[in-house]
Formats: structure tokens, C-alpha cells, sequence
């Protein structure tokens, strides 16, 4: 008997120094005596990292700015379908609404199967919270014994994170941080990834599948392993009954139904406006500007991005504000939300149209035209020898290039490698094409390929409702919005004539239509080549002129103007570039950006006053506070006399001119102004459109101004671009949904301008007049 009492003594002794123990253990591990306790701070703000969101003007998500493999979005619960909700609790933790982040029946079911009869199939005894406590600090372990060790300190965590949130934010915390692959970290981004859907739109048979991966991502990753991850679902499903939140008919039902996918894995690369995305980026995160920075022949880029720095809030917006915490805002981690000026609709007509008339119809064209032609893709105009030094400079540019150079290698050596055909993917309008291929043939493969651009503005506030500025982001990334300029032909005329408003000319003024005779400044005579024979020798008005785009009226005009006042108010129309004071500014040699010209048109359709482009209307924080706002940026250039004499003459140049085919190929209704432009050896297409409320323009040309059509029928701007804003314009007016962009709208100027060219009378005051008189 003695025996026995002193048997039961030193048990309660051994169990009470293991409750002791325990006791000064999980003390210990709550000090922080034992392995990591995270702060209060960190346990109130577990999730410090979300990436920014980019949003258009009607709501949609356009893409984010994140760091490398941590896309994460972050949602509220409140965001969440219930489905959702229900699938994670049925399956990870059913009795989540009842314990305090430890669940002792679990814990003791693990024990007794998993730890004594060794059933790897019993389900483990983690919480919800104890999964959150190890995704937000356990880190990754190699051995069963560490990961142990790691559980008295994650039970710990999470009884200290049931006292700081409510289970709704628990789940919310955990959906966020789970990292479900294919750089979709939190349920936001694995929605959008996988479905291409919100979360609160996620079915239930797509809210299983996410929860299901939960379990072992990899291992059941519906893109690799379907069947699998599928049978996964139907686990989940088939908890989801047992807990009582479907019917046995309905979980039935759903297990039947196939794995359907939208899968888009995300990239900065792919989706809709990838070009405004990364302007934006750049933009948002530049510093201050410092001329080490910038190589010899940026002198232009620097001295535009200090003006910036000091005049555009947007510029370097990110170095320029601090948070609460006095740190500057960082893009990629702050989850900041950028409302953009786009318009989603709008974006996707552009891109269409930009694909629809490249890519079907001019593209394969301009192949027909170089086939079987050595120098392809390149004029004729041009030696194999330029075209050879092309090529080598653009080798040069190349990042295999330069890896090599610093390695050491030779010219030679290098010239070597890029002429060995390697595997390597190419783009087509099809798609890209996986082939074998040398990178030197591959450099004049892509340039083969016409660039185009497109930007529309509204024509009062700025904002830019589409942005095209390439052909395919992932391999043409040079922006011509912003970025590249080229010439811009006659489409520069419309400020020539402007400059002649404002000097007292009018539309009606007629002049002799014959070659004109100008002197350049160094005194060497100037005469300028016409490319229409039509009315030669005629009488014929300033408005004719610019309907037909003829080089002679605009010499004329220029013969009577000031160069330096020229050059002046094309500074005015927003040309930023250095332009040379010279008499061929009339037939439009400057090279001018996409952007800065359709800010430019906005003058026409604003009354005699420039809108400079907006982008972005406001920034807010991850809670949804108004941090930053950007507001329209107008200045005067024309008298509102002068602008409606110019909106006269351009809309007549659609109506009559070189834009007509917007009437009689396209059936467009609507007023509208234009113009096209055509440069040298047809190098470049363009064209300008003025509506009420749109002001758009569309850029064509090759990589290389030696890359074009050889011939000026389908080299034209009336060609190479217009279409381009005919089918944009068609898709806009067509869609009852864009409310402020109708073929109905009209312009609103006064009746003594409707039509300068006749006078105002009693009988034609309340008549709109169309149409233009000689």
C-alpha cells in the first residue's frame, strides 16, 4: 500500500513539474524568452506589404505594381463571398466560431491518430489562427523535430492574435497572406489569377478549389495537377455538407461539375493598358533628376523630367510624400490605389482598332510589299550597307550584347554568337512562336513589324480615356506617347494656320496656287514639292489649303510669317523639343511625341485653350484615404476668334479633304475635325480627330524611319492611321454606355463662325451652314 501512495506521489510530482514547466514555457515563449514573439506593433499590422492598384475610371482593375512573388491585394471581409468563408471553416477548422485559437478536440484527435496510430490521413490539429500564426512568422523548416518546436510558439501567437481580432478579420488575415502560386499571394490576386473574377464572385465550386489548395498548394495546383486538385474540391465540397452549410443535393451537384479555369498568370507585361501602367510607374517612382544620370544625348530628357520634377505633382510623386512615419511612399508595398483617367471600354476599342487595322490588314500588306526583297525589311531607298549598320546598332543595344562586352568578348566573337541560331520565342499578330532562330535574324524578323500609337484625351478635362503607345508590350516596349517622338508631317499645318489667325488672316483669303519660293536662313532657295496636281495655277482659299494639304498654301502662309513666332507657338501647343526657327517647319520636319501632339488639337476643341493630359485623378492609401488628387492644367494659346476659324477649317478637311474617308468608308455622322499627316518618304502616318468632347490621335511608321511603304498610296496618313481612329471612333459611338461621347454632340460656336466664307444675314443667322465656298 505504501508502495502505490509513493507510486502516485512522484506521478502528480512528474505531472505537476510538467504543468510547471509547460507553464514557465509558454511564460517564457510570451516574453519572448523562447524563439519569436512578434511585437504588439507587428501583431496589430501583421500584413505590412500589399501591392498598389491600378484602377480605370469606371472601376476596373487594370493591373498592379508589386514586388517580386508577392502580389498580394488586400481584400476586407466584407469582400469575401460566404461561400468562401464557409469552405475554409468547413475544411481547415470547424469549430473556428467556438474556441480561442486552440482547439483542444483537434489537438487531442491529432494526438491520439496522427501521433499513436501514425494516421497521416487524420487531419491535423491546427486552428485557422494557428496557421496564420505560422504563415506570418514560423519560418520554413527542414525537419519534423524543428517543426515541433515551432508549435508551442505558433499556439502562443495565436491566442495572443484572438485577443487583437475578431475571428472575420482572423479569416480575412489569412486569406490575404496565402499564397496560392503563380505569384497569386492572397485571395484577391488568386480570384484574379485563376478566375478572373473578384472574390465576393467566386462560386462555390471555384471557392473550393482555392480553399482546397490551402492544404498543399503545390501539390493540388489546379493549372499542373487538374484531376487532382479537382478530387481536392470535392473533399471540400464534401466537408462543406457535413458542416451544414450545403444540402447533400447540392454538394451532389457541384461535385459533378468539371474544373473550369480562367487562368492569367499576373504581369506588369499583359493586360489592358500596359503602356499607361508602366509611364505611370516610371513616373510615380522617378527621383529627382541629376545630369550623371542621364547619358550625353538625354540632354532633352533631363532638362523635361527637372520641369517636371518642380511643376508636375505626379512626377516622382512617391519621393515627394511621406507617410504618418515620416517614410517616403513606396509603390510596390504600400497598397496604394491609383485611379487612372482610362476608361476600360475606351482602352479596349483602341487596342481592337490599333489590332484590327495593323495587324489584318496594313501588316500583311506591307509583308506582300517587301517579300522576296534582300533589303526587307527596309526601302529600297537604302544600301544593304545602311542596312547592315542598322542591324549592328541595334545588336548593340541588346542586353546579350552588352553581357558580352563585359565579359570580354570581341566584336567578332559576339558577332559569332548572335549569327548561331538558338531557341527563342518571336512575336506574331497570331501570338507569340516558339522557334529556332539567330538573334541577328531575329532583330531584322521584329523589325519587320510596323509600330503603331494612339492616345485620346477628353477634349476639356485632359483625362486620357485610352493609351495605346505599342503594337505588344512584352516585346515592343518603347512608348511612343511619351517616350519616342518622330515628324510629324501635315499635321503640323493646323498650327501654322493657327499662327495665321492670330496675325489677321482669315479662312476666305485666297492665294495663287502655284510651287512657292522661299529662301532658307543661310539664304539657299526653298521650294517645296506639292504631292496633288489639283487646281494648279488656280485661285483658291487658306481653308481649301489645309482641306488638301497642299505644301504650297502652307508655304505661302509661312513666306508671311515670322519663323521665331512660329517656333514660339508650337511651344505654346505643348511641343516641348528644341525646334530650329526655319522655313521647313511649315511642311512639319520636327519630331513631336503622340502626347504632346493630341494635347496639342485640344486647343481646337477647347476654345483657344490647351489641356494638358491627366492620367491619374487621385491616389488613396490601403484604408481608402484621399492622399493625393490631380486636377486639370489648362493655358491659352489661341483667341477663341482665332480657334474657330481653325475648328472651321478642320472639320472642313474630313468633310471635304483628306479625311473624308471617315464619312464615306467608316459612316461617321458625327461633327469632327481632323488631319492627316504624311512625312518624308512616307516614314510616318498620321492623324489627328477633333470631336466636341474627344480629342484623339494615331501615329504609324517602322522601328526605323528606313522601314516603310515605298509607295504614298499606302504609305498616306490617310492610310496608315486614320483608320486606326475610324474603327476606334465606330466602337465608341456604337456603345450607349459611354454617355459623354455620343455622334449626336456638336460643337458649340457661335453663328459667325459656323462658316467664316459667308456673310451673316438676316436669312442664314439661324442656320447651321456646312460645307465651304470659294
Amino acid at each position: 500500500m505504501k508502495t502505490i501512495r509513493v507510486l502516485i506521489i512522484i506521478i502528480w510530482g512528474i505531472f505537476a513539474c510538467c504543468v510547471l514547466f509547460a507553464v514557465m514555457a509558454f511564460w517564457a515563449i510570451n516574453k519572448g524568452k523562447i524563439g519569436y514573439m512578434p511585437p504588439v506593433e507587428q501583431l496589430e499590422n501583421p500584413i505590412d506589404k500589399f501591392a498598389t492598384q491600378v484602377i480605370s475610371a469606371d472601376g476596373k482593375f487594370l493591373g498592379s505594381y508589386a514586388l517580386s512573388m508577392d502580389n498580394r491585394v488586400y481584400v476586407t471581409y466584407d469582400q469575401l463571398s460566404p461561400g468562401l468563408v464557409n469552405a475554409l471553416i468547413a475544411t481547415e477548422d470547424v469549430r473556428f466560431t467556438t474556441h480561442s485559437g486552440i482547439d483542444g478536440l483537434g489537438l487531442l484527435r491529432a494526438i491520439i491518430f496522427r501521433g499513436i496510430f501514425l494516421r497521416k490521413n487524420a487531419g491535423g490539429g491546427s486552428t485557422i489562427t494557428q496557421q496564420l500564426a505560422k504563415l506570418l512568422y514560423s519560418p520554413r523548416v527542414d525537419n519534423v523535430r524543428e517543426r515541433f518546436l515551432q508549435k508551442p510558439i505558433e499556439w502562443v501567437i495565436a491566442v495572443q492574435l484572438e485577443r487583437s481580432y475578431t475571428k472575420e478579420e482572423i479569416i480575412n488575415l489569412y486569406l490575404n497572406k496565402f499564397d496560392f502560386l503563380h505569384n497569386a499571394v492572397g485571395i484577391k490576386s488568386a480570384a484574379q489569377v485563376y478566375f478572373a473574377k473578384e472574390p465576393s464572385s467566386l462560386t462555390l465550386e471555384e471557392s473550393a478549389t482555392l480553399i482546397g489548395m490551402c492544404k498543399n498548394p503545390s501539390y493540388y495546383n489546379p493549372v499542373r495537377h487538374a484531376e487532382r486538385t479537382r478530387g481536392r474540391r470535392n473533399v471540400v465540397l464534401y466537408q462543406m455538407y457535413k458542416a451544414g452549410f450545403l444540402t447533400s443535393a447540392e454538394c451532389d451537384s457541384l461535385q459533378t461539375l468539371p474544373l473550369t479555369l480562367r487562368f492569367s498568370a499576373p504581369d506588369h507585361k499583359i493586360g489592358p493598358a500596359p503602356y499607361l501602367r508602366e509611364y505611370l510607374r516610371r513616373t510615380l517612382t522617378a527621383t529627382r533628376p541629376q545630369r550623371s544620370h542621364y547619358a550625353s544625348w538625354q540632354e532633352q530628357r533631363f532638362r523635361e523630367d527637372s520641369i517636371a520634377w518642380e511643376t508636375d505633382p505626379l512626377f516622382g510623386w512617391c519621393n515627394k510624400n511621406v507617410k504618418p512615419d515620416g517614410r517616403f511612399y513606396n509603390l510596390y508595398t504600400d497598397g496604394l490605389r491609383i485611379y487612372t483617367t482610362i476608361d476600360s471600354r475606351m482602352q479596349r476599342y483602341a487596342e481592337e482598332a490599333v489590332r484590327e487595322h495593323i495587324g489584318k490588314t496594313l501588316q500583311p500588306t506591307f509583308f506582300r510589299e517587301k517579300k522576296n526583297r534582300a533589303n526587307a525589311p527596309f526601302s529600297n531607298a537604302i544600301t544593304s550597307a545602311q542596312a547592315d549598320s542598322i542591324l549592328t546598332h541595334a545588336m548593340r543595344q541588346t542586353d546579350r550584347y552588352r553581357t558580352m562586352r563585359k565579359a570580354g568578348s570581341t566584336e567578332d566573337e559576339i558577332r559569332n554568337v548572335f549569327r548561331n541560331p538558338v531557341e527563342m520565342r518571336v512575336y506574331s499578330w497570331e501570338g507569340a512562336i516558339d522557334t529556332i532562330m539567330s538573334p541577328w535574324d531575329s532583330i531584322r524578323y521584329h523589325k519587320a513589324f510596323l509600330r503603331a500609337a494612339f492616345l485620346a484625351l477628353d477634349a476639356h478635362t485632359g483625362h486620357a480615356k485610352a493609351y495605346v503607345g505599342g503594337i505588344d508590350y512584352p516585346f515592343f516596349q518603347y512608348d511612343m506617347i511619351t517616350d519616342g517622338r518622330r515628324q510629324v508631317g501635315s499635321t503640323i499645318k493646323p498650327f501654322l494656320y493657327s499662327l495665321a489667325m492670330l496675325e489677321g488672316f482669315s479662312p476666305c483669303d485666297r492665294m495663287l496656287h502655284v510651287a512657292q519660293h522661299l529662301k532658307d536662313d543661310l539664304g539657299r532657295p526653298y521650294t517645296p514639292a506639292n504631292s496633288s496636281p489639283e487646281r494648279v495655277g488656280e485661285m483658291v482659299t487658306l481653308a481649301w489649303g489645309l482641306q488638301q494639304s497642299s505644301n504650297w498654301v502652307s508655304a505661302y502662309l509661312m513666306s508671311k510669317l515670322s519663323t521665331g513666332s512660329f517656333v514660339r507657338l508650337l511651344h505654346s501647343f505643348g511641343l516641348r523639343n528644341h525646334i530650329d526657327p526655319v522655313v521647313s517647319l511649315a511642311l512639319g520636319t520636327p519630331d513631336v511625341s503622340v502626347g504632346e501632339m493630341v494635347s496639342g488639337y485640344t486647343v481646337f476643341a477647347g476654345t483657344g485653350l490647351r489641356t494638358a493630359p491627366v492620367y491619374v485623378t487621385r491616389i488613396e492609401d490601403g484604408n481608402g484615404n484621399i492622399i493625393a488628387s490631380f486636377r486639370t492644367q489648362k493655358s491659352e494659346v489661341l483667341s477663341e476668334e482665332a480657334a474657330f476659324k481653325m475648328l472651321y477649317m478642320l472639320r472642313g478637311v474630313v468633310d471635304h479633304g483628306t479625311g473624308i474617308r471617315l464619312r464615306f468608308r467608316y459612316n461617321i455622322k458625327a461633327e469632327m475635325g481632323g488631319k492627316t499627316g504624311t512625312t518624308q518618304n512616307h516614314s510616318d502616318g498620321w492623324f489627328m480627330g477633333v470631336t466636341p468632347n474627344l480629342v484623339s490621335g494615331c501615329w504609324v511608321g517602322g522601328e526605323d524611319r528606313s522601314i516603310h511603304f515605298d509607295g504614298l498610296a499606302m504609305g498616306q496618313g490617310a492610310n496608315m492611321a486614320l483608320p486606326i481612329y475610324g474603327l476606334f471612333i465606330q466602337k465608341v459611338y456604337a456603345d450607349s454606355t459611354l454617355v459623354n461621347y455620343n455622334e449626336t454632340d456638336t460643337f458649340d460656336v457661335p453663328i459667325q463662325y459656323s462658316d467664316p466664307c459667308v456673310p451673316l444675314t438676316e436669312e442664314n443667322n439661324h442656320t447651321y451652314l456646312d460645307g465651304l465656298f470659294y
